[in-house]
């Protein structure tokens, strides 16, 4: 099959765009330039795809995406649209109403932004779901809402003590307010009823549909976990793959549970042999057929600031200002992580780092380091993800060290859970140093880009915006920005969702550029961002998306 994409402008990576088209044959480019040129190379029976004077761009990739759990969330009491407490209740009780079998009320998506304090309470979800449990996971799925009877369930009360590696939200006299984070979530989540291999699945394909229609045909999925016995979130990938269901590039990241040992890398090592099935070929034989792998590791280092359990290097503030003696959380002993991230690297995994905190980024790169030195440069890209603080000192280390800066550009602006939940808490020294990625770019790291959806928005170009702008998207153009001095270059962010995120996959001889011999892993948009005022990058709209020269999306 050939196709010719012509009347449009197309990507270069690293440059940025010009006028020309691009050549497609069995599934590769073969050409890319003027018209005439595009059109004898893909040959006399080839499809014309006219671009309407759009962009021609590489497909985006993620570099840390939960697919599954955002489809899951799709299907469930979603509440990501709202934009307020009052709507989020309203859509509580509207879910409830239209849902009278279901014996749990799950999903999330609310914001901590909507609710005093980032922490609501219970007798809200009280009133409208008295008889049932309620448990709605946080957009950032780093807490959760639990009603009475979910608490009652979990056995939670003023008597239950907070787990290690999370906190219960308490009411004067002791008891669970309502908010659960991190770990304390935890206490309900195994009480309430498990997912299903069916549902995982459906969750699968409508995070995949919403990720084709936002121009992503490559990701890492950032938590993939045995949940059960004979359940394992890999499994629903091996199974869509055997199936032709699977219609992207996934490298999965296999979960490593901080209350086990070293020797759970047995366990990790056959699950990546399961998802390789029997194909012993190289990734450049592979080709098309290269759809998904599991050759990450997801280490876990710390929570999230707004609910002060980012590991951080200087203590929280309280509401008065005044330091406390709270730095967060450390998930993992940062006297252990070094050998386990030898471990990891000496078995041919690459390590995904979860490390909001300055202190957990530092924490990740010294066992980074420590990797390196007991094993030599073996040439893995560990990536480091969400650094929302990082030591200056630490930023020229992802360069020396070859880890990867796994960005989520779009939490880099002003908005509530920034203004009212983490800036007054910070220390006014770390405040500043808040998502750097020029600094980074500059030092020389290579950037991938990531949404974390369904924390935040998938669209990369919501993400590319807020990289440029660090304003919200669709914002006026007038809107204060968030620390310009750290705002990118266009072609430097497109690179990152792009080229980037092939990098970071070991992918990039593959996919990521509009060049000859590439897998045609392309998107369609209906204009040239490039040529644009940047405070309207967000407005670009994806019209189709193509996996190996196949439309995989094409819009209504």
């Amino acid at each position: 099959m050939s196709i010719a994409f012509v009347n449009g402008r197309r990507y270069v990576t690293g440059v940025g765009t010009r006028p020309g088209g691009v050549a497609v044959r069995n599934g590769r480019i073969v050409a890319v330039g003027p018209d005439s040129d595009v059109v004898d190379a893909a040959g006399p029976a080839a499809e014309i795809v006219d671009a309407g004077g759009g962009l021609i761009s590489p497909a985006f990739g993620d570099a840390h995406l939960h697919p599954i759990v955002g489809g899951m969330e799709l299907g469930q009491c979603h509440l990501d649209h709202c934009t307020s407490a009052e709507e989020c209740l309203e859509a509580i009780a509207a879910y409830a109403a239209d849902h009278p079998d279901e014996a749990w009320i799950l999903g999330g998506g609310w914001s901590m932004g909507h609710f005093p304090g980032g922490t609501p309470h219970k007798s809200l979800l009280d009133r409208l779901v008295p008889d049932r449990p309620v448990f709605l996971r946080n957009r950032d799925h780093h807490g959760a809402w639990a009603n009475s009877r979910a608490l009652e369930i979990a056995g939670i009360d003023a008597n239950t003590a907070d787990p290690r590696d999370g906190r219960i939200e308490r009411d004067p006299d002791g008891s669970p307010a309502g908010t659960l984070h991190e770990g304390a979530a935890h206490l309900v989540t195994k009480v309430a009823p498990p997912p299903t291999r069916h549902g995982l699945r459906q969750g699968l394909l409508r995070g995949q549909e919403h990720c084709l229609a936002q121009g992503i045909t490559q990701w890492q999925d950032a938590l993939l976990r045995v949940m059960g016995p004979g359940l394992d979130a890999m499994d629903v990938y091996v199974d869509a793959l055997a199936d032709g269901g699977l219609k992207a590039r996934v490298t999965g990241a296999l979960w490593w549970d901080r209350d086990r040992g070293p020797d759970q890398i047995a366990d990790l090592v056959a699950r990546r042999e399961r998802a390789r099935g029997h194909d012993d070929r190289g990734d450049d034989d592979r080709g098309q057929d290269d759809l998904f792998r599991a050759d990450a590791v997801k280490i876990m280092l710390d929570g999230v600031a707004e609910n002060f359990t980012a590991s951080l290097s200087r203590p929280y503030r309280d509401r008065c200002g005044h330091e406390t003696g709270n730095r967060g959380l450390s998930f993992i002993d940062r006297g252990v992580l070094g050998d386990v991230v030898a471990t990891v690297d000496a078995h041919g995994f690459q390590a995904h780092f979860h490390a909001i905190g300055d202190q957990a980024v530092t924490d990740a790169l010294d066992a980074v380091a420590h990797a390196r030195r007991v094993n030599g440069s073996s040439g893995i890209r560990h990536h480091v993800a969400h650094l929302q603080i990082v030591r200056p000192e630490d930023v020229p280390r992802f360069a020396r060290l070859g880890a990867v800066a796994n960005i989520q550009p779009l939490w880099a602006r002003y908005d509530p859970q920034m203004t009212e939940l983490t800036i007054p808490f910070l220390d006014p020294a770390l405040v500043d140093r808040q998502y750097p990625f020029l600094d980074l770019h500059r030092a020389g790291a290579v950037l991938a880009g990531g949404s974390d959806w369904p924390v935040s928005s998938a669209s990369p170009l919501e993400g590319m915006h807020v990289a440029v702008n660090r304003t919200a998207e669709h914002a006026p153009s007038d809107t204060e920005p968030f620390i310009p001095r750290q705002r990118l270059p266009l072609v430097v962010a497109w690179d990152a969702y792009t080229h980037g995120v092939a990098h970071l996959n070991s992918r990039e001889r593959q996919t990521g550029r509009l060049e000859p011999g590439y897998l045609a892993d392309l998107v369609l948009l209906d204009r040239d961002p490039f040529l644009g005022p940047r405070h309207e990058i967000a407005e670009t709209v994806v019209v189709s998306t193509w996996l190996g020269g196949r439309c995989v999306y094409r819009r209504e």
